[in-house]
């Protein structure tokens, strides 16, 4: 699926936010703004006060006894009295002591002072008369400083108080209003999606594009006794574009259009996600029409009973609070729910049903069509070669996804800059999906001489027996150069699109599969870790033909063993045996024959071509990869155009079709784009790698069809 930014709008939105929903920028903005206003309204008093009004002059504190002798000798020129606090000054200048520096008492010469009584002394009155004293008295002022100092704190509790009452008052995602809904309205200045940047799902797009019909002209269908579809759940794999597709919803109805993920309904307190339900159907309400997105909805749809927490837990609540918005007794005209989820298994019944969810719509993987269209849309705005051929790509991934194309092409239009290229050519499509289907080269890994040629007949017996199989699809590439965790890997490229699969194809992938295996034994005289992979994959399928397909003859057309889901964990854990250990023992029977009967045609097909193996082999260990025209020229016993290696000819700076980076000479072009054999490495050589991709996405329940082979 394609997601450019860079679309220019098609038609304007609304630019005042819909009922219900406050913009956030604008309320922080007068918060601030009042905040300011306060703060400038204190301060700004007290800046005037301290600058308008004329300080007194310093008053030196000095002893009472001081004070007395100043008294007796006649040097106080005058005082005035306020309570017990005497302010005066001196006809001549006093010495005082006070402390200073280190403790050590200093002199300060003083006119002006202070000191304090601690009595009422009349006596003190008449004496000072008695000096010639001028005595003044004053009532005791009021500080208003100290007072508005004291009365700071209260102010204060009492803002901070009323500031956040009138946070709990708001909406989104102020303190404590956990029951506000989450949901995020698209903006009318993003960037814009449509339905034009999608490719590969032509079916889910027509049922999209008539639920944005009915939101913009309704009395089109309802004249006919139509009603409005409440809503739909888009089903599909990982990565094959749902979301995109409610992107591109958004980009194309001119109506309000709310996002929000399955995961945001549920917190930590009890019924916080009932309650957001709610709000976020209340928000719709209050501005239909309007279309309402929730992503991976499992997160709070999932079954209800399943797990420990009984029938009152909360993701539970919140699934009720959800099943009643949707079709209760209120109703809910112009709020269209859209959702998407890649587990619809483990959905509540409750949630599917028609008039909740009146449509599903399934978002499967692309056909060899699709994935060409998805190519086109991702390389829009990239330089591509004359020679690059986006139908051959397209034919080359099957089973890939829109996101795994998406990665493709930019792992390419990287490889190119990397190496200074203006265009993207070919090359550079089949080193990406290279990476993108197997990881990076593994530059570092050292591998002996021994454990490299073990892998060369390896996947030369691989490559022969597909080869020699009528039917099978043809080799594509061939290479021991290692990978992710894939020491060697065989491609081969599907002729068409496979849906379903008869028992002679399943019997000779078998073979194709154990050729690996049978290479070994023929030429080195013993079996590797390297096949375990092998193995496990020809096991799986040769019991799937047995117990699921009814491909025995002596067993019969019957199924054999009933896969449980387990929904609490999310995935299948448990297969419920509902037959007896004597039929057990016929199918590992069957099993076994099945398997050596495979293993002992590819012995056979390869003892009779011995010689074409011995030259595959050979080919591998000089040039480490070979193309699907190069086998050719092997089995046919031609020569090979020479090999030029650069670097050092081996390892990492091998180029594996001896030929620089930005040139082409590969003999006949092949198909890029073979589906890897991504067996994993590890100790024991059978740790799963990327699994696999083919064909078509198998039903719920069901797992894909091995057809790749390789080694780890």
């Amino acid at each position: 699926m394609a997601d450019p930014n860079d679309r220019p709008s098609r038609r304007p939105r609304p630019s005042r936010p819909p009922r219900g929903v406050q913009s956030k920028g604008p309320r922080f903005s007068s918060i601030s703004k009042s905040v300011a206003l306060w703060l400038l309204i204190i301060l700004l008093p007290l800046f005037l006060y301290r600058l308008l009004v004329p300080r007194k002059q310093e008053l030196v504190k000095v002893r009472t006894s001081e004070f007395l002798e100043q008294l007796e000798e006649g040097n106080v020129a005058s005082v005035t009295i306020s309570e017990r606090r005497i302010e005066g000054e001196l006809e001549r200048p006093g010495v005082t002591r006070v402390d200073g520096p280190g403790g050590r008492q200093a002199e300060q010469p003083y006119t002006h002072f202070r000191t304090s009584i601690p009595y009422d002394d009349a006596e003190l009155i008449r004496e000072m008369e008695a000096a010639g004293v001028a005595i003044d008295t004053r009532e005791p002022s009021v500080n208003w400083f100290a007072g508005l100092l004291n009365l700071l704190p209260w102010i204060f509790i009492i803002g901070f108080w009323v500031f956040f009452m009138r946070q709990l008052q708001g909406g989104g995602s102020k303190a404590f209003s956990f029951g506000k809904s989450k949901a995020k309205l698209l903006s009318a200045d993003r960037p814009k999606i449509t339905f034009e940047d999608v490719a590969g799902a032509d079916e889910a797009k027509v049922e999209l594009q008539e639920i944005i019909e009915f939101l913009k002209d309704p009395k089109k269908f309802q004249r006919l006794g139509g009603r409005i579809p409440k809503g739909a759940l888009l089903l599909g794999p990982p990565g094959t574009g749902k979301t995109l597709l409610a992107r591109a919803v958004a980009g194309e109805a001119a109506v309000p259009f709310f996002s929000m993920s399955g995961s945001d309904f549920v917190e930590m307190f009890v019924g916080v996600g009932a309650a957001r339900v709610r709000d976020l159907f209340e928000q719709g309400k209050a501005n239909a029409p309007c279309i309402i997105f929730v992503d991976e909805i499992d997160a709070v749809g999932r079954h209800r009973g399943a797990g420990l927490g009984g029938g009152h837990d909360e993701r539970e609540q919140t699934l009720n609070q959800l099943l009643v918005e949707m079709d209760g007794f209120e109703s809910n005209e112009g709020v269209i729910l859209i959702a998407a989820t890649n587990r619809p298994d483990v959905l509540d019944p409750a949630l599917l049903r028609p008039g909740r969810f009146d449509r599903q719509i399934v978002v499967d993987r692309p056909d060899v069509k699709g994935r060409e269209g998805i190519f086109r849309v991702h390389t829009r705005e990239i330089p591509l070669a004359d020679g690059v051929d986006l139908k051959t790509l397209a034919k080359g991934t099957p089973g890939l996804a829109g996101a795994d194309i998406e990665n493709i092409v930019n792992e390419a239009a990287l490889w190119a800059a990397r190496h200074n290229k203006t265009k993207v050519d070919m090359d550079d499509f089949e080193e990406a999906k290279d990476k993108v289907m197997m990881g990076a080269e593994r530059k570092s890994l050292v591998i002996s001489d021994v454990e490299k040629r073990s892998i060369a007949y390896h996947e030369s017996g691989h490559a022969l027996v597909r080869a020699l199989t009528p039917g099978a699809d043809p080799v594509h590439k061939v290479t021991i150069i290692p990978r992710g965790r894939a020491l060697g890997v065989t491609h081969f490229l599907p002729v068409d699109e496979r849906h379903i699969y008869t028992r002679e194809w399943c019997e000779n992938n078998l073979t194709a599969l154990l050729g690996g295996r049978a290479a070994e034994v023929l030429i080195l005289g013993e079996t590797t870790t390297g096949a375990g992979d092998d193995l496990k994959r020809t096991t799986d399928l040769a019991r799937r033909m047995v117990t699921r397909w009814g491909m025995s003859e002596k067993l019969g057309p019957i199924t054999y063993g009933d896969e449980e889901e387990q929904i609490f964990l999310g995935r299948e854990i448990a297969q419920h045996r509902d037959y007896s250990e004597e039929t057990a023992r016929a199918i590992d029977a069957e099993v076994r024959g099945i398997v050596e009967t495979a293993f002992g045609k590819a012995k056979t097909l390869l003892s009779e071509n011995i010689s074409k193996l011995h030259a595959l082999a050979q080919a591998l260990l000089e040039r480490e990869m070979i193309d699907a025209e190069e086998v050719r020229q092997i089995l046919n016993g031609e020569q090979l155009a020479p090999f030029v290696a650069r670097g050092n000819g081996t390892g990492a700076d091998a180029d594996g079709r001896g030929a620089p980076l930005d040139s082409d000479a590969r003999g006949a072009p092949a198909d890029p784009g073979a589906e890897p054999s991504s067996n994993g490495g590890g100790s024991g050589g059978d740790s799963g790698a990327k699994p696999p991709v083919e064909g078509p996405v198998p039903l719920p329940g069901e797992e894909r069809i091995p057809i790749v082979e390789g080694r780890s």
